[in-house]
């Protein structure tokens, strides 16, 4: 009779770009890209793993590019943020479409349609096994959803943020321009900032440094990732430690 593995973390915060749900489309979100993103989130849930989920909002607005065309930043990244409200509620929807039930929590007010950040109430909904979804970014503008999941990872005590991405880890350059890109297994939070990879923002860097929270980037595109992260297989790259 084999033993059943068990996994290394009890608590995670996945982060997802907006991009990630893009899909093939040219902007929005692909019914096909999030029900796959929430049958992975399922079998995590399977596990026994409570699941909390920051998204971005770029596949809709961004707000940092809107400011770059001449619009006032902080209307730009308040837009940005109702942005992410739209892709909590997508994923909400697919979720619970697979009975696993699912709240949002806005860092904006808008009782309509989603729960308003309480602290205490997430970490209940979690104890309780419900995914809980962060929506609208820390509320306020000039933080970007990076630091938005550091926040909300330290305030709900996760063990760990799981950096989805494109690709299967950190490198020195890109790898989809450059072949010969190296790929780092294992990073300090200082060779992040020091180097300026562009994993997630500084400030975001900063917090999971000042609070010891690990950070795994690996890629989202391959099937059972997530579970295989949250298991203890050496996937991606781990960022952590001076």
């Amino acid at each position: 009779m084999k033993t059943a593995v068990k996994p290394v973390f009890q608590r995670i915060l996945l982060k997802l770009s907006g991009e990630a749900l893009v899909g093939d489309l040219e902007y929005g979100i692909s019914p096909a890209v999030i029900g796959k993103v929430a049958k992975e989130v399922k079998e995590v849930r399977s596990l026994g793993v409570e699941v909390a989920i920051v998204i971005g909002g770029g596949n809709i607005y961004r707000g940092i590019a809107a400011s770059a065309e001449g619009m006032d930043r902080t209307s730009a990244d308040h837009m940005g943020m109702l942005a992410t409200v739209i892709n909590s509620l997508a994923l909400q929807d697919a979720l619970e479409k697979m009975e696993i039930f699912t709240r949002v929590m806005s860092a904006i007010e808008m009782n309509q349609v989603a729960e308003p950040y309480i602290r205490r109430r997430a970490v209940r909904h979690l104890e309780k096994g419900r995914v809980v979804i962060f929506a609208g970014g820390t509320g306020n503008p000039f933080f970007t959803t990076d630091t938005a999941a550091a926040l909300r990872a330290m305030e709900v005590k996760a063990d760990v943020i799981l950096k989805a991405t494109k690709v299967d880890g950190v490198y020195d350059t890109d790898p989809m321009i450059h072949k010969k890109a190296k790929k780092f297994e294992k990073l300090s939070y200082i060779e992040v900032l020091n180097r300026g990879l562009k994993i997630m923002d500084a400030t975001a860097i900063s917090l999971c440094m000042d609070n010891d929270l690990p950070i795994i980037v690996f890629n989202l595109t391959q099937k059972g990732n997530i579970a295989r992260v949250v298991l203890g297989q050496k996937l991606g790259t781990i960022i952590g430690g001076n």
